[in-house]
């Protein structure tokens, strides 16, 4: 027995009233849950962030000389390759990566849409010209360390790329659905 095909157009103004509020809650819960999966992938790379500020910072605010010669580690070397040690400016980086980090930590615990856009904004700011630099200068690293330049820096220009265009992308979400 095959399945009998139920006709569930509205036929009077109640029951098309009944139809539009189940069709708006369904729209609406898609809309949220749409909302939560992007704040909490937009978390995620928050805290991404904020790990990668926190190392970056810690390392090169209290120990700037060992930072200076063995940053990224591993027996790699990335900053010395650089030019001449310079104390102040290593420092300056690292309180830098320390101020970047304590914001992302705030967007992460308020994920305040306003917040996590100034944020993601920032990193920007520090990320594409970082990366840009770099690209310029690929010419002082062996290929492992090209590659891991390039990934590692790419990726902090894709990742808050990514939050800001999907809390933007949210927003517009849940707007046109009010």
């Amino acid at each position: 027995m095959g399945r009998m095909w139920v006709d569930r157009t509205p036929r009077s103004a109640n029951d098309h009233a009944r139809w539009l509020r189940i069709c708006q809650s369904v729209r609406r819960s898609d809309v949220a849950t749409h909302v939560i999966d992007c704040r909490m992938l937009q978390r995620a790379i928050l805290v991404f962030l904020t790990l990668s500020g926190l190392l970056v910072g810690i390392w090169a605010t209290l120990f700037p000389r060992a930072f200076y010669d063995d940053f990224p580690g591993f027996g790699r070397v990335w900053v010395a390759v650089d030019g001449p040690y310079n104390e102040h400016l290593v420092r300056d980086v690292g309180q830098f990566s320390l101020a970047l980090a304590v914001a992302t930590v705030f967007a992460v615990v308020t994920m305040h849409a306003l917040v996590v856009r100034a944020v993601a904004a920032a990193w920007l700011v520090d990320a594409v010209p970082h990366f840009v630099h770099h690209l310029r200068h690929l010419d002082r690293y062996d290929t492992t360390d090209t590659i891991g330049n390039v990934v590692s820096l790419s990726s902090l220009v894709v990742l808050p790329a990514a939050v800001l265009m999907l809390s933007i992308r949210s927003a517009g979400r849940s707007q046109s659905r009010r």
